[in-house]
């Protein structure tokens, strides 16, 4: 037993009172609302006891663990008798409370009051879980458990560092910009099931941020069976914005540096492709719109990130083997090339590249605008061969040519006037 207790000054362990007492209150308030058992004094009391616990001595705390268990052992039999059924959950939140209480006891803050915040979030949010569990499909479960491997066991294994003797590859950044695409393209497929009742225009949007091209392609095929191919227009200028911001947050993870070379591009080729869809929403007959759902495929598989992967390295391999035979032109070419295929693969590695100072953050950023350039042309030739309104088509045509050269022109303003490097040095 710490004897030292005794002397402890009133202030700080009033405050730790106040503390565990309120997160007791917390979980128990919950808890009460749900008709259980133990509720407000319960909790706020078995909080209690582990800040108490932790002043008396380390002994104590033990002892007074194995007194929340009896307790438990005592709830339990006695619902078992009642009405034969456990509190399988009301414990776990007991014993947590208690742990939360010895948190607080030992002079936490932030974590015990974090932990009972969630915890309760968790407990309220009982059927909405359990709901949106029972929904889930197994490829779902599958995305997010490999989602969780690749970020979490296999990236700390990665080497960080180039494993050739050239200084081409190195294995860490490549798994990087895996997780970043990945991760980006699972939030938005989740968000797309969330909100997919709005339509196709949230589902454009969504599923620009995961695969431009794959979702003009789906989108368009879906538009011209429904008979509403007048809607394309307005859909692909929404992905072509989703695939730029998309971009851009690539650009600011991995190389922050070449945001100023790739902001004043992009955000032009958003504001013109904004201006036409609103004069396209203002044109809009008004007729009542068909009711469809944009259904993707669950974005994280081991397909697609073998293939993220692949395609990274060959593009960053790729991009430092013209670089040191062509210069700026050689990565500039795989940024052309790299974007027909997937911007946001080329964006990574050209991003990556910079951070480790093989091009420079300008260079980066002009790899970032042509691939979504090049990106932006790839809707073309999709549309084309899926929308049999012609009228429809050259609309479109004309309004990606004018969203492509407004990146363009801005770019070359750029090389004149040097806005960008003012920009970085400022």
């Amino acid at each position: 037993m710490n004897q030292e207790f005794i002397h402890y000054p009133a202030a700080p362990v009033a405050l730790k009172m106040a503390v565990s007492i309120g997160i007791g209150m917390l979980v128990g308030m919950e808890r009460k609302w749900s008709h259980k058992e133990a509720g407000i004094r319960t909790f706020a009391i078995v909080a209690l006891l582990g800040m108490l616990s932790t002043i008396i001595g380390d002994n104590f705390i033990i002892m007074c663990l194995a007194g929340v268990f009896l307790l438990i052992a005592f709830m339990n039999g006695r619902s078992i008798l009642v009405d034969k059924s456990l509190e399988i959950t009301t414990s776990a939140a007991l014993i947590v409370t208690y742990i939360l209480g010895v948190l607080v006891g030992i002079g936490h803050i932030f974590t015990p009051v974090a932990g009972a915040i969630a915890m309760t979030m968790l407990l309220a949010w009982k059927a909405e879980l359990n709901r949106f569990a029972g929904g889930l499909q197994p490829s779902e479960i599958r995305s997010a458990i490999l989602l969780g491997l690749i970020g979490f066991v296999i990236y700390p294994i990665m080497p960080d560092r180039y494993v050739d003797p050239w200084q081409l590859f190195n294995p860490a950044d490549a798994w990087v910009s895996v997780i970043a695409i990945s991760g980006i393209g699972f939030v938005n497929y989740v968000l797309l099931r969330l909100f997919s009742t709005n339509g196709l225009y949230l589902g454009a949007i969504f599923g620009g941020l995961v695969n431009s091209s794959a979702t003009v392609a789906e989108t368009s095929s879906r538009v011209q069976e429904a008979g509403i191919a007048s809607k394309m227009t307005t859909l692909c200028l929404l992905t072509t914005i989703a695939m730029l911001a998309r971009n851009l947050l690539l650009v600011t993870i991995f190389s922050p540096a070449s945001i100023t070379s790739t902001l004043l591009p992009l955000l032009a080729m958003s504001l013109v492709s904004a201006l036409w869809i609103g004069r396209d929403i203002y044109n809009d007959n008004r007729n009542p719109e068909k009711t469809l759902k944009l259904q993707l495929d669950s974005p994280i598989s081991l397909k697609k990130v073998l293939w993220f992967g692949m395609l990274f390295v060959l593009i960053a391999i790729g991009g430092t083997l013209l670089t040191k035979f062509f210069g700026s032109y050689g990565i500039l070419a795989t940024g052309v090339f790299g974007g027909l295929v997937s911007s946001a693969s080329t964006t990574a590695a050209a991003a990556t590249m910079a951070s480790h100072g093989k091009i420079s953050a300008s260079v980066a950023g002009s790899v970032a605008i042509i691939s979504s350039l090049a990106s932006a042309v790839v809707s073309l030739p999709i549309v084309w061969k899926t929308i049999k309104d012609k009228t429809v088509v050259k609309k479109l045509t004309i309004e990606l040519v004018t969203v492509i050269a407004a990146g363009i022109i801005v770019v070359v303003l750029d090389r004149i006037f040097l806005f960008s490097e003012f920009l970085l040095h400022y």
